[in-house]
């Protein structure tokens, strides 16, 4: 009987921490606003602006990382980066003053960065090449359920526990599940317990006398195509960003069950699962530019159908229109990066992409918080991200346009062109 390649065990391993990571330090944040609110007295933009700073720190830190990466490989990293999130939620579930609020999100900040997709992703892209996009969707697939998991747990804690205790339990449930997987289980990559890529006898390796294929950076960001892909995606994910931190509390606050407010949102996560299976196939038969269109589009019509929703079947039809193709965006990002650009300078330049998005995001969280409390009513801002994620899709058409131009994969730079070689990648 053959053996399961390792590479597929380190996919699995990193799916769980990545369920669990996504889970309590980005997905079960929205359940914690209310009562914080309601303890504490602070306002929903002091709460959400140290979230933003987090997100900030996370895009800034990530080419630290990434050259850490490149120089070590993930296991250290991610280790230590999961005991520091355990440490810093706990802390968080003692906080008593602002200003230590804002301390502890900005060290989970840098955990992000340790903990989160970008070190799974880079360890993926180093134990496969010829399946690397299966891995990636296996990856993607099982930690899609994050949301529609710890939404509701984290509800179901404050509930019965209070929302101290409830983030003294997810911090157990961290150090008890992230510690050990990324201690014991990673790698660098094959060679180090005496395998090859993708488990294959004769690997095939996109090095090794062959041309790299691609743009090095500073051509990359020249194309009009790169600064409309970034704003395409921005604008989205600035949208997807506020939906996923404010949906628990506008739901309540309008007046639905917390119990369904929590399995509404984590109803996204679950619904966006179809996407990340299909991306794969469609992705090589339509244009992941047009993908990416329709699904901007899907969400805008989504999110104008919760500004009217006046019942809990109105909320489930905006999650069903919402979460059409969410899970189909991160693959379908990936995809256009190397589409339009190529992989010599892959990880720069969806690292620059990666930290706009990333800035805008953050941007809109604390304008949101600030319009919500000022107006005392979300409809506002639910029609600002229906316009922008309507000119996120204006702006993937302009992308799409851009597909009749020479791709980037046509062009061919030496594997020692120093330029590209001394940008830090995190692939």
């Amino acid at each position: 009987m053959k053996q399961i390649y390792y590479g597929w065990w380190l996919v699995i391993g990193l799916a769980i921490t990545e369920t669990v990571s996504y889970g309590v330090l980005f997905y079960s944040t929205t359940v914690f606003i209310t009562p914080m609110m309601a303890e504490l007295g602070w306002t929903r933009a002091e709460l959400t602006g140290a979230v933003s700073l987090s997100l900030v720190v996370a895009a800034l830190v990530g080419g630290l990382t990434g050259r850490w990466l490149d120089q070590h490989g993930p296991r250290g990293l991610m280790t230590v980066g999961s005991l520091l999130t355990v440490g810093l939620v706990l802390a968080w579930s003692q906080v008593q003053d602002v200003r230590a609020y804002y301390v502890i999100w900005f060290g989970i900040g840098f955990a992000k960065a340790m903990v989160l997709y970008d070190p799974a992703f880079w360890t993926v892209a180093n134990w496969f090449i010829r399946y690397r996009r299966r891995a990636l969707t296996l990856l993607t697939f099982i930690a899609g359920f994050s949301f529609l998991i710890f939404a509701p747990l984290a509800n179901a804690l404050i509930a019965i526990q209070g929302w101290r205790p409830a983030l003294v339990t997810l911090a157990i449930l961290l150090a008890v599940i992230t510690v050990p997987i990324h201690m014991l289980m990673l790698r660098r990559r094959p060679s180090d317990v005496g395998l090859s890529p993708d488990g294959e006898a004769n690997p095939v390796h996109p090095s090794g006398g062959t041309p790299s294929q691609g743009l090095i950076f500073k051509e990359a960001i020249r194309r009009p195509a790169f600064w409309w892909l970034t704003a395409a995606f921005a604008l989205n994910g600035s949208a997807i960003s506020v939906i996923v931190l404010y949906l628990v509390a506008y739901l309540r606050e309008t007046g639905y069950d917390p119990a369904f407010a929590a399995w509404a949102a984590g109803l996204i996560g679950l619904a966006s699962l179809p996407g990340r299976l299909i991306f794969t196939p469609a992705g090589a038969r339509w244009s992941p530019g047009g993908i990416a269109a329709l699904i901007f589009a899907s969400q805008a019509i989504g999110l104008i159908l919760l500004i009217y929703a006046g019942s809990e079947a109105g909320v489930l039809l905006f999650v069903a229109v919402f979460s059409l193709g969410y899970g189909a965006l991160t693959p379908a990002r990936a995809a256009l990066v190397a589409e339009y650009f190529g992989h010599r300078a892959y990880g720069a330049i969806n690292g620059l992409l990666a930290l706009v998005v990333t800035l805008f995001g953050a941007l809109a969280l604390v304008l949101s918080g600030a319009v919500y409390d000022a107006v005392g009513s979300f409809i506002p801002v639910l029609w600002a991200l229906a316009l922008m994620t309507g000119l996120a899709v204006v702006a993937m058409i302009v992308v799409v346009m851009y597909s009749g131009q020479p791709s980037a994969s046509s062009v061919q730079i030496p594997v020692g062109d120093t330029k590209a070689a001394s940008l830090p990648t995190r692939h």
